[in-house]
């Protein structure tokens, strides 16, 4: 069974920066594709970025704009969320999620695994 273990999450002034990061265990990690997801109150749940076995990555450009980058390490089984110019929209609780599908990556039904969450608050 996979599990997903979110850190990094916080509070952070609008202009700032948090690195967030997903602890995988339970499987091959380089057998996943790994997501970035966020839900704010009262809103659905959005794809930030995404990277593949072959370290292609995808990105939400309409949300991200090239603030985010997502990065795999496959020797530490871990995949990390940089975020960078962070304002309040982007305040959310972000989620890790795991799947060995072929869906779309902008898609949560795409994945089979979800972590808990962390949550990143964003203050002006």
């Amino acid at each position: 069974q996979v599990q997903l273990e979110e850190s990094g999450g916080g509070s952070v002034q609008a202009g700032g920066s948090l690195r967030l990061s997903c602890e995988f265990s339970g499987r091959t990690f380089s057998a996943y594709r790994m997501g970035w997801f966020r839900q704010a109150p009262g809103k659905e749940r959005e794809f930030v970025a995404g990277v593949d076995w072959s370290d292609y990555v995808t990105y939400n450009e309409h949300s991200v704009k090239g603030r985010f980058t997502v990065d795999r390490d496959n020797n530490k089984n871990s995949v990390s969320l940089q975020m960078n110019a962070l304002n309040p929209e982007d305040t959310a609780v972000y989620y890790c999620a795991a799947t060995k599908s072929l869906g779309h990556m902008y898609s949560p039904g795409t994945y089979d695994y979800w972590g808990q969450g962390t949550q990143v608050t964003v203050y002006s």
